[in-house]
């Protein structure tokens, strides 16, 4: 049994009531914290994009620290990330404006952190080159193992019109890729500030809620985001039968 906490959406940076960034690092800390006190097992972290605020040097500096754990800790990048100074200062790479793809794995599963950005745009997309990574990592090495699949944007609505306009979209070539390969036991992503769950191409899709704001739905008054909710995280829980059981937890 393999058990993961997924995060999302810390932004760290943000400036909230001019406090200088320092309540979007409060509340990413407060999650973490809360993850490193855990008194069992937790084989990974997984968080799912918008580490920065405005993809400055600055604020990756800020994320290396925050992220600093116990846990092995997994990201991608989501539409406030800057690929350049993300790959230089969180992965020690020479910078580059190429999708940031890697293969994580972990005892008995694969994970693979997609890049479903798109440089100077809000909504999301899987590159062709970066479903053709996917499509080969599928395809080769432990093929015994379950695989989940991560990346930022959702590719299905959430009925939140704010969220839904700037969603993955060009989805059709992601849902034939994991038809394909019937090891994946789920797809995670963020981007929408709200606990979520809905399907895709037959499979879980597993959204985390945002740490460092949440998305309200039009039933709940149409307000949009609301900074009042205390931070969320998700944890999944992948059992030997290949089945994800997903618990939310309020971290106060």
């Amino acid at each position: 049994m393999l058990t993961i906490a997924h995060l999302s959406d810390i932004h760290l940076g943000q400036v909230h009531r001019r406090d200088g960034g320092k309540r979007a690092r409060r509340r990413a800390e407060q999650v973490m914290a809360y993850l490193d006190a855990l008194p069992g097992p937790l084989d990974a972290v997984l968080v799912t994009g918008d580490l920065a605020d405005h993809g400055s040097p600055e604020e990756y500096r800020q994320v290396a620290e925050v992220l600093e754990s116990r846990h092995p800790v997994l990201t991608c990048p989501g539409n406030h990330d800057v690929r350049e100074p993300y790959r230089e200062v969180l992965l020690g790479e020479a910078p580059s404006t190429g999708p940031v793809n890697r293969l994580h794995r972990l005892p008995g599963v694969d994970v693979l952190m997609l890049d479903s950005s798109i440089p100077g745009q809000h909504d999301g997309l899987l590159a062709d080159a970066t479903l053709d990574w996917l499509e080969a990592q599928l395809g080769s090495g432990r093929q015994e193992s379950p695989a989940l699949v991560a990346f930022h944007h959702p590719p299905v609505e959430l009925h939140i019109p704010s969220v839904d306009r700037i969603r993955q979209f060009g989805e059709a070539r992601l849902a034939e890729v994991l038809r394909r390969h019937p090891r994946v036991a789920a797809l995670l992503c963020g981007h929408s500030h709200t606990p979520a769950a809905s399907t895709f191409a037959g499979l879980p899709v597993l959204v985390a809620p945002g740490v460092v704001s949440t998305t309200t739905l039009p039933c709940e008054g149409g307000r949009g985001i609301t900074f009042d909710h205390p931070p969320m995280l998700a944890f999944h829980v992948l059992d030997d039968d290949r089945r994800l059981t997903t618990h939310y937890r309020i971290v106060i």
